[in-house]
């Protein structure tokens, strides 16, 4: 039952959310910040991991062709598929949800213990507005990371090919450009939109429900991250059997 009591709490937290609006001035600063925080502060990560699962990907695929009569563009094309379908938009989101969704339920949560979310109540503040709506606007420029994440995905794979003598630029070129179907960055991007507000909320939500002291602000930081990581691989599957079957 609980679990049940916590997704009735969720949708609540949601309406709630999105009722009884911030003054826009005070907003403004509170994305800008959110926006440092969670976008420009995450690129580093994924950048890094993004370039070698990429490079990865090329040479595991170029290692398992051993019949000549194979051609060698399929190295570019698996690594295309593989980065634009399922490593760039679910593999990075569930990272995200480790370093920013435990960044989220940390911050709330501390707010929580320390009583700063009583006091926003106190001056009539909507304390979910306040602290998690900039979140979910910061957060809809995630599928820009995930942009760049496919891209240097796609080049380490051509830099480990051509460097680790699997394939030739053009081989691995041609790969990249063969049978591409245009819907499939549209799908990528789509899922990549719905994991943005699962990251901002269910974190969010954990932290501003939490009660306890500090070592419950780490108890529900993992937990969160537990439970963002499901709901995306859940999401991910009706996603990819709505747009894809």
């Amino acid at each position: 039952m609980i679990y049940l009591e916590n997704i009735g709490r969720y949708f609540l937290m949601l309406k709630s959310v999105f009722s009884k609006m911030t003054k826009w001035s005070m907003l403004r600063n509170l994305i800008f910040k959110e926006i440092d925080d969670l976008i420009v502060g995450s690129m580093g990560i994924v950048c890094f991991i993004s370039f070698f699962v990429g490079g990865v990907v090329a040479i595991q695929t170029a290692l398992n062709i051993s019949n000549p009569l194979i051609p060698k563009y399929l190295v570019g094309f698996a690594t295309r598929q593989s980065v634009i379908l399922e490593f760039a938009p679910t593999f990075i989101s569930i990272i995200m949800a480790g370093k920013v969704g435990s960044f989220i339920t940390s911050s709330i949560g501390t707010m929580r213990v320390t009583e700063q979310i009583d006091a926003l109540e106190v001056m009539g503040v909507n304390s979910l507005n306040y602290l998690v709506f900039p979140k979910i606007v910061a957060l809809s420029l995630y599928p820009f990371v995930i942009t760049i994440a496919m891209f240097l995905g796609i080049i380490g794979g051509w830099l480990a090919s051509i460097y680790g003598g699997f394939s030739t630029s053009a081989d691995f070129v041609q790969g990249l450009q063969i049978d591409f179907i245009p819907f499939h960055v549209t799908y990528a991007f789509v899922k990549t939109f719905v994991f943005s507000f699962i990251l901002a909320t269910i974190p969010s939500f954990y932290g501003y429900y939490m009660k306890g002291g500090a070592l419950e602000v780490g108890k529900a930081s993992t937990t969160s991250f537990v439970w963002t990581s499901v709901v995306i691989i859940l999401i991910n599957y009706i996603i990819t059997q709505l747009l894809l079957t």
